[in-house]
């Protein structure tokens, strides 16, 4: 598909044209926003994925989950249920989809959510008795049927949207113009030495609002769980599914680790096959380690593997500030502070 993308660029002024009339329908009121008096943060972005959000939205969820009780509502991509699904102390990725299950998990105390229509979710969490006292919208920046009181946009350091293209033959949704209904920006999977200079140039080309503070983050890795092997030191088969893996596989090139990578396509359903082919491959390169990532890791069943000696882990990740964390968090919580 990325191959063919160069040859759809007749395409785009079609859907340029789509979205901005949807745009303007909403702006003036012909499409009608729902509007909450409750503190709702979207987390989102104007290309098709890869950006970071759920990283970024657990990160809010860390910083936040000590003083307010939270809820993150998320359309649940490649699930296979319908309509409202709350994630349980088992999440299953196939009820509410990985992302939200992988949250879940390592968030047990508030409460997970799907529902593609974002508006009848919020209603179902703050009709609940212990209703949450913020909501996290992952991944809903183009849900103008939405109006949220904050909005995040991320945009990746290799490829912000003042580089991209519309869809189809780039990867943005809507307009660049999208980017004023931020509150403020994150450029996200910056290199950890991104120096000031090129800060302020990355600034400059994005072109902020005046209400609008620019910040800048990247991913710290960590050893992989559950397993007491040294990625540095012994060879492994890694398995991503996600949309942009190069950061991983950068970080595993820099620290020397030995591996052979074996892409899938993001949210990619892991059948049987699938699986039976991943052990032949680790068994004909005498890899007793299968790593993958941790979205993956909510997809991919762990007994087949044991049952053969093969141990499946995965590498955590988290955001990291490389400046200004502090302003960002007390934007938030002014945010907040005002309900």
């Amino acid at each position: 598909m990325k191959l063919a993308r160069p040859f759809l660029i007749f395409l785009n002024p079609l859907y340029a044209l789509i979205t901005w009339l949807r745009n303007v329908f909403f702006d003036i009121g012909l499409l009608q926003s729902t509007w909450f008096n409750h503190p709702v943060i979207v987390i989102g972005n104007l290309s098709t994925g890869g950006t970071g959000k759920t990283p970024h939205t657990e990160f809010l969820i860390k910083q936040l989950k000590n003083d307010y009780k939270l809820a993150v509502l998320s359309r649940g991509y490649g699930r296979k249920s319908r309509g409202y699904q709350e994630a349980g102390l088992l999440p299953l990725a196939n009820l509410v989809g990985d992302e939200p299950a992988q949250i879940k998990q390592k968030f047990q105390d508030i409460t997970v959510a799907v529902d593609a229509n974002r508006v009848a979710g919020i209603n179902r969490l703050l009709a609940k008795k212990n209703k949450p006292e913020v909501v996290l919208l992952d991944d809903a920046f183009q849900h103008r049927w939405l109006e949220a009181g904050y909005y995040i946009l991320l945009t990746p350091y290799k490829q912000p949207y003042t580089r991209d293209f519309l869809l189809p033959a780039g990867n943005l949704r809507e307009l660049r113009a999208g980017a004023s209904r931020a509150h403020c920006i994150i450029v996200t999977k910056c290199p950890e030495d991104l120096g000031k200079p090129e800060m302020d140039a990355l600034i400059a080309e994005l072109n902020p609002l005046s209400h609008q503070d620019v910040f800048f983050t990247t991913i710290k890795y960590a050893q992989p769980v559950g397993s007491l092997f040294d990625i540095n030191a012994v060879p492994f088969l890694l398995v991503t599914g996600i949309a942009d893996s190069s950061a991983l596989v950068n970080h595993l090139q820099k620290a020397n680790a030995n591996f052979q990578h074996v892409r899938f396509s993001d949210h990619h359903h892991f059948t049987d096959a699938d699986i039976a082919d991943l052990i032949k491959r680790a068994k004909e390169a005498r890899l007793a380690h299968i790593v993958t990532t941790e979205k993956d890791f909510q997809r991919l069943p762990t007994a087949p593997f044991e049952a053969v000696g093969i141990k499946l882990t995965y590498i955590p990740i988290e955001v990291v500030f490389l400046r200004d964390e502090a302003l960002f968090l007390k934007n938030i919580r002014t945010y907040i502070a005002g309900y």
